[in-house]
């Protein structure tokens, strides 16, 4: 029998998906699942693919029918199971063989993962894959790490199965079919960096994408709890949005869902859903690893705080018994506060993607990785949940000028932002003066106001922990990177004993 060309462990919907995908463009794939019969029935669905699919009933079996250097994808549970299927194919390897984990994974679990099968003489990949099933099937955005050698065993593979999109507009090449993959087009991976880069990308994506799901649904919501709108009139405006500045994935499916009527209760869909959102742990990791390395990334905490907010919905019912707010009546222009709430949703973004690219610019000092920001930007073009036509101008951006300190500064998105501003803080007031929760518009614009900020108010704070604590100052009137304590003065306020 012919060896095929990659192996794949994991037979959950994004496994399935992405061995059809492999699959479909040509490349012989073997399939190994605990459950056998799992394995059998995917095979026996798909019979007819142009690469093959080959259905395995061991793990001895599963490695022996890969072509060398064995290329084996494991999409299990990120963690302990993943350790559990490197531990029991590492035995069955020869060196130079390649095991590349497509799940969630922790970056540093990455790193350590890394540095182990390298003392082994095998060769490991952390790759994020982001799109979803839908991405998975019909093409990722797939961000590998690892050493280079093993990308460019892995490169045709991934390079055939990512999203392609346009290489002037930067839009998604739309139209794949099972059995019939898009041509041309660039392709949305490329090499990120050594060891756990890929991994931490990847995360960084997921705490963007956080914060782009929450902002969404602050516009949604000063539309409905300050202008009174219906979900389908929302979506009107949604749909209009998709053909501007906020073109993207999810102001397209927002529209989406907000036309769709539940098939049981005749209501709009979106009123019958309960507001107690989920989350998987990877924007609570940026957030984490933001505090951890002193970055600012404010937007993507309160994005990762508005899910747990959201969670205790019997306290917020209860509180809305007790706990009053503002009640007042819109008087305004209803079409041009529309305008200002896409200006402010705009704005935000903006910042919220300067954090994002900000504490990954951080983190290559912080790994010793050399990132090519551009092309990260290039890749989550198309495949990915947070793609969008904003993502061309980010890699326009990096283009001009490759040490770009913040989005910020580049002259398009300041143009943005200085002509929008003031839509984006009549926005912000507007809701507050109505009561309505805006946890990542505020959080960006205070992000903008202290980052412009030459002065800000830490020398107070620099003061106090001087005077309780004898930490320290910097002077303004001294050279940086010098430290001074005021032997402070006894004041004669009351003197407490423990």
């Amino acid at each position: 029998m012919k060896e095929s060309d990659i192996g794949l462990i994991g037979l959950a919907v994004m496994g399935q998906n992405l061995a059809l995908n492999i699959a479909d463009h040509g490349f012989q794939i073997s399939a190994y699942n605990r459950t056998t019969s799992k394995t059998d029935q995917f095979v026996a669905n798909n019979p007819d693919t142009p690469g093959g699919l080959i259905g395995t009933k061991s793990l001895e079996e599963f490695v022996k029918s890969l072509a060398k250097p064995r290329k084996i994808i494991i999409l299990v549970q990120a963690g302990k199971a993943t350790d559990a299927v490197i531990n029991s194919l590492v035995p069955l390897l020869d060196k130079e063989d390649i095991i590349i984990d497509g799940g969630n994974a922790r970056w540093d679990d990455t790193i350590r993962r890394e540095i182990a099968l390298t003392e082994l003489g095998l060769r490991f990949i952390g790759s994020g894959v982001s799109g979803g099933e839908e991405g998975a099937r019909f093409g990722p955005s797939l961000m590998p790490g690892g050493k280079e050698d093993a990308w460019k065993e892995l490169e045709p593979i991934w390079k055939a199965i990512a999203a392609k999109v346009d290489p002037t507009t930067g839009k998604p090449l739309e139209g794949a079919k099972p059995g019939i993959p898009v041509e041309g087009g660039v392709p949305c991976t490329c090499y990120i960096g050594p060891d756990g880069a890929g991994h931490y990308v990847k995360m960084v994506h997921n705490g963007i994408e956080y914060g782009d799901m929450q902002m969404i649904c602050e516009a949604y919501d000063i539309m409905r709890n300050v202008l009174g709108m219906t979900p389908a009139e929302m979506s009107e405006v949604f749909t209009e949005w998709n053909h501007g500045l906020l073109d993207s994935f999810l102001i397209e499916i927002t529209a989406d869902i907000l036309k769709q009527n539940d098939p049981e209760s005749g209501k709009a869909f979106v009123d019958i859903v309960l507001d107690t959102a989920g989350q998987k742990g990877t924007g609570k990791w940026t957030s984490v690893n933001a505090l951890d390395m002193g970055v600012p990334a404010p937007t993507v905490a309160e994005a990762v705080f508005a899910r747990c907010l959201s969670a205790v919905k019997e306290e917020r019912v209860a509180a809305s018994k007790i706990l009053i707010g503002p009640s007042k009546k819109f008087e305004g222009n209803k079409e041009e506060f529309i305008q200002a709430i896409h200006d402010a949703l705009y704005c935000s973004k903006i910042c919220s993607y300067a954090q994002g690219f900000q504490l990954m610019r951080e983190a290559q000092n912080e790994y010793d990785w050399d990132l090519n920001f551009g092309e990260i930007a290039q890749i989550f073009r198309g495949g990915c949940i947070i793609r969008a036509a904003f993502l061309q101008k980010i890699t326009e951006a990096y283009a001009q000028d490759e040490n770009l300190a913040n989005l910020l500064l580049d002259p398009f998105f300041k143009e943005q932002v200085e002509k929008s501003q003031d839509n984006w803080r009549r926005v912000i007031s507007t809701a507050v003066e109505f009561g309505v929760s805006i946890p990542t518009f505020s959080s960006a614009m205070s992000y903008f106001d202290g980052y412009r900020t030459a002065n800000l108010p830490q020398n107070l704070l620099q003061a106090q922990r001087d005077y309780f604590g004898a930490h320290t100052y910097e002077r303004t009137d001294k050279e940086r990177g010098n430290f001074y304590h005021l032997d402070w003065p006894k004041s004669d306020r009351p003197q407490y004993e423990m």
